[in-house]
């Protein structure tokens, strides 16, 4: 579907005739109070207003560091509307790599909330030494933003204020390496206002969205960008927590959620979990992790089909969706799916050789649409690498089958070369089977070497219940589904599984603890 946005036009502008449309509509919900689409729309304009009379121009980065005040999606928009790129900093990432992120994207002026992020403001204004700095929110190192409302008698059309070429860079999460800068550009937010308008014409309910993820993930981005531009309510939640989470369903009757693997299990064993309201919600989405499958059938009875598969990547953040999950006598291994190919998206599974492979094989996720992000700031020959003709090469692992189902093995980093043949084995399938042991919560698997077969599959194991099972167990487990070089060789037992950025398991570092736990040990 085309954007009926003019060429090189302003995003933020249709957007602002959408929420003059939508007028006294709530729009935003943050803890009591509730926005409506005009106060949003004239806070828009006062931010923009007060960030121009401090200089800011179009073109201009402008590093951002909040994590989910009201008034940050208002900032975006704002910063947006005045053509600037702004420069989300990825809370909870480390000082240097926080720092290293900031020294490629060169912004020329730092933003922060001083209410929540008082430390981080000052440690990252001082590595940035000169650069100016803005403040969301009082008691900061520079002027208050939200205290500075222009001396207009009447707020001024937007269009004057309108720059070119908006755009955002957000920094990911460092799961397959070192943490990278992507740059999404005004064509990825005018897809998103396609999406949004195409939202309830589709026959959609109007949203009523809870949303934990914060701006400074794209995937935030993007369903903040649908949920306010279809005329719903983005409802914000600053801590994750089930019991509170429940009692928001009930309380604002939200339909629509999307929440991490660990999430999602946290909020499937809560003991509120059974005796809730939840008849509102349409859609629990869950994703950036793989799902057991065994969960979604807990999900299924607790709730009925309202589980929703995401998967996307930082680089696309949606690519397929799963809708209304359960288990199908038909198609009994679609709970392993991602689903099909979501909004504009096109889907190929290809070679190394690039060239497209066929139902049921094999091969690397290629994926086509206007939310493919632009590039890696600083970082031409990985760009090069990895967007090639309109295609972002996903480094995902998968095949399609006959219906046009995704279904994902692993990522092409995360393959296990194993055996005298040097035949790969990837992570998903044994973690999806270790994950039906009724004595496992959650496993994750790696390679680690081995002096005759180069690697075996180690797993981690998260162990559920007073019974904690035997490696011979999971062996049996895995080998009555899968050839023998798929079963672990060895396993460790863990409290919990770490994780990086909103839920990903971080393979890297179970990585780093196999080396010093078992330094000068065969695999």
């Amino acid at each position: 579907m085309d954007s009926d946005l003019p060429g090189g036009a302003n995003y933020v502008l249709r957007a602002l005739e959408l929420f003059d449309q939508y007028g006294d509509r709530e729009a935003l919900g943050s803890g009591d109070h509730v926005f409506t689409f005009t106060e949003l729309r004239a806070a828009v304009l006062d931010l923009a207003g007060a960030l121009r009379e401090h200089g800011v121009r179009a073109g201009m980065p402008v590093a951002v560091a909040a994590m989910l005040p009201a008034e940050g999606i208002a900032l975006q928009l704002a910063l947006h509307l005045l053509g600037c790129r702004v420069v989300w900093v990825l809370l909870g990432a480390g000082s240097k790599e926080q720092q290293d992120y900031l020294d490629v994207t060169a912004p020329e002026l730092f933003i922060y909330d001083p209410r929540d992020e008082a430390e981080l403001g000052r440690e990252l204004a001082a590595h940035l030494g000169p650069v100016p700095v803005l403040c969301l929110g009082p008691g900061g190192l520079g002027p208050d933003l939200l205290a500075e409302r222009p001396q207009w008698t009447s707020r001024p059309d937007p269009t004057g204020l309108a720059g070119p070429n908006p755009e955002s860079v957000h920094q990911t999460s460092g799961t397959t390496g070192r943490p990278k800068a992507l740059l999404l550009t005004d064509d990825c937010f005018q897809q998103m206002l396609v999406l949004a308008e195409s939202w309830t014409p589709a026959g959609n309910p109007r949203l009523r969205h809870l949303t934990v993820t914060p701006l400074w993930w794209s995937a935030g981005t993007v369903m903040a960008m649908i949920t306010l531009g279809s005329g719903g309510t983005l409802f914000l939640m600053h801590d994750w927590e089930p019991a509170e989470f429940l009692r928001l369903v009930e309380r604002h009757r939200i339909n629509y959620m999307f929440m991490s693997p660990p999430m999602f299990y946290e909020l499937l064993d809560h003991p509120m979990a059974g005796t809730t309201d939840f008849s509102s919600m349409t859609m629990l989405n869950v994703g950036a992790a793989p799902v057991a499958p065994e969960r979604l059938r807990q999900s299924a009875k607790l709730f009925g089909p309202v589980a929703r598969i995401a998967y996307g990547l930082s680089e696309c953040p949606y690519v397929a969706a799963y809708p209304a999950v359960t288990d199908d006598p038909a198609h009994p291994h679609r709970l392993s799916s991602c689903g099909t190919a979501w909004g504009d998206v096109r889907i190929e599974i290809r070679a190394e050789d690039g060239a497209v492979l066929g139902p049921g094989e094999d091969g690397e996720v290629w994926v086509a649409s206007r939310l493919n992000f632009a590039g890696y700031v600083g970082q031409p020959e990985l760009t090069a690498e990895t967007l090639v003709d309109g295609w972002l090469r996903t480094r995902d692992i998968g095949h399609l089958d006959q219906d046009g189902y995704l279904y994902l093995v692993g990522r092409t980093q995360d393959s296990i070369v194993t055996g005298r043949g040097s035949r790969l084995v990837f992570a998903r399938p044994i973690e999806d089977i270790l994950s039906t042991h009724p004595g496992v919560r959650a496993a994750a698997v790696i390679g680690v070497p081995d002096p005759v077969l180069v690697e075996v599959v180690h797993a981690y194991v998260v162990p559920d219940g007073d019974r904690t099972p035997t490696l011979a167990e999971l062996r049996r487990l895995v080998t009555d589904q899968l050839p023998e070089i798929w079963a672990p060789r060895s396993v460790d037992f863990v409290p919990n599984l770490p994780l990086v950025g909103i839920g990903k398991v971080d393979k890297r570092s179970l990585r780093e603890r196999y080396a010093t736990e078992h330094a000068g040990t065969p695999g």
